[in-house]
């Protein structure tokens, strides 16, 4: 059935409204009174629905049964991404949620190019919501994982995090599969510099705070590529691929 993310309440028995853009959804995909449609609302689980009214951007529905279907990965998988030129943080944000990520931290490291004024970064923080909810829907995740606000390297290198923290880095003398192959699944936060990657002061900060300085191995990955690489490289190890 197609799967829509609908940011609201939802229960067995409720006829609902859709809202506009998965109204929209409906119609590109051609639909028709009767189908039966998946909805989801990032709280767990999803819900099967039957589209009882459909009218131009106008798609009403009843939610007929709940499933506990999960297909989140058994430990927290946080990525903080430094943020790439252009359009390169859409992409990172959409393979991320497929690839399992349960966090999402973007950073204005010092060699970012891109700055954003709190306008736009409520703008980008729409916008990549919506990322990764059509993510999401596509990949069979039924939560979305948490988005963070853009915030500055210093700010959040200085934070406390529960998880393991691991900077990727060809200064790194232990690769990141190995190390994983010899330690249990557990959570972690990968940290990605942008393009140039981290500065050198900017890693041994991350080592100071007890991070792990690890590498992807003899080639430099580009930032858009790396931490996926990572995080498939963990899965992999850690039986979730």
């Amino acid at each position: 059935m197609p799967r829509f993310y609908c940011n609201q309440p939802l229960e067995t028995g409720l006829q609902l409204v859709l809202p506009d853009a998965v109204a929209r959804h409906v119609q590109v995909l051609r639909l028709k009174e009767g189908d039966l449609i998946t909805l989801f609302n990032g709280a767990g689980g999803e819900y099967a629905a039957r589209i009882e009214r459909l009218e131009k951007k106008y798609v009403q529905v009843l939610i007929k049964t709940f499933s506990a279907r999960e297909s989140e990965t058994a430990h927290g998988l946080s990525l903080a991404q430094g943020l790439p030129e252009g359009s390169k943080i859409d992409w990172i944000i959409e393979k991320a949620v497929e690839l399992g990520a349960t966090s999402i931290q973007p950073l204005i490291s010092s060699r970012c190019v891109v700055r954003l004024s709190e306008e736009r970064a409520k703008r980008k923080m729409q916008h990549w919501t919506g990322i990764m909810a059509a993510a999401a829907e596509q990949c069979g995740r039924n939560r979305l994982p948490h988005l963070a606000e853009p915030e500055s390297y210093e700010g959040w290198i200085g934070q406390q995090d529960l998880h393991r923290r691991i900077v990727l880095s060809p200064r790194g003398s232990q690769p990141l599969s190995q190390w994983a192959r010899h330690h249990p699944a557990q959570a972690v936060t990968l940290i990605i510099g942008p393009e140039g990657g981290l500065s050198p002061a900017e890693e041994d900060t991350a080592i100071a705070r007890g991070a792990l300085c690890l590498t992807l191995g003899e080639r430099v990955l580009r930032t858009e590529t790396a931490g996926l690489a990572a995080m498939a490289a963990l899965q992999a190890v850690w039986g979730e691929l």
